[in-house]
């Protein structure tokens, strides 16, 4: 989806500004919003660029820096930390070989923390661009990663 066909869909009131850029950024393959990209939004939205950068700085969903085609979030709030999400996290980066913030070579994960994903009844979990995965434990997280890894071929 383009910049403009997304924007359309929005009046142009600054209140709808934070879900303009989290539907925009979620259409995207690499998940952030450029400098220009914010350039065109905030004057659509009649806010300052500096408006904009702001909300794309404080919001952790939201980023400015270029992220891999499947981004995984794991939570680390007390529910999935007392419920092993260290063996979680521990999994994921032995598997993808990076650490939280950070990209896999070939672009395809970025690994990062989360706060609360609303799950804590089924902690451990993550979730991947915008599926939520509970209930986890290392094998189950070495399935998943094979899944996305075949999606890609």
């Amino acid at each position: 989806m383009t910049l403009d066909l997304m924007l359309q869909k929005y009046p142009a009131s600054s209140e709808y500004l934070i879900e303009a850029l989290r539907d925009y950024q979620t259409a995207k393959i690499d998940h952030c919003v450029t400098e220009m990209e914010i350039v065109k939004i905030a004057k659509y939205f009649n806010v300052t660029e500096s408006k904009v950068c702001s909300v794309v700085s404080f919001y952790s969903f939201l980023s400015e820096k270029p992220k891999g085609k499947y981004v995984i979030r794991i939570c680390r709030d007390v529910p999935c930390f007392v419920n092993k999400s260290e063996s979680i996290l521990k999994t994921l980066e032995t598997r993808l070989g990076i650490k939280p913030g950070e990209t896999t070579t070939d672009g395809l994960f970025s690994l990062e923390f989360t706060g609360c994903l609303g799950q804590c009844d089924h902690a451990p979990a993550i979730r991947i661009n915008e599926k939520t995965y509970v209930d986890l434990t290392p094998d189950k997280v070495k399935a998943i990663l094979s899944e996305y890894r075949e999606e890609k071929s």
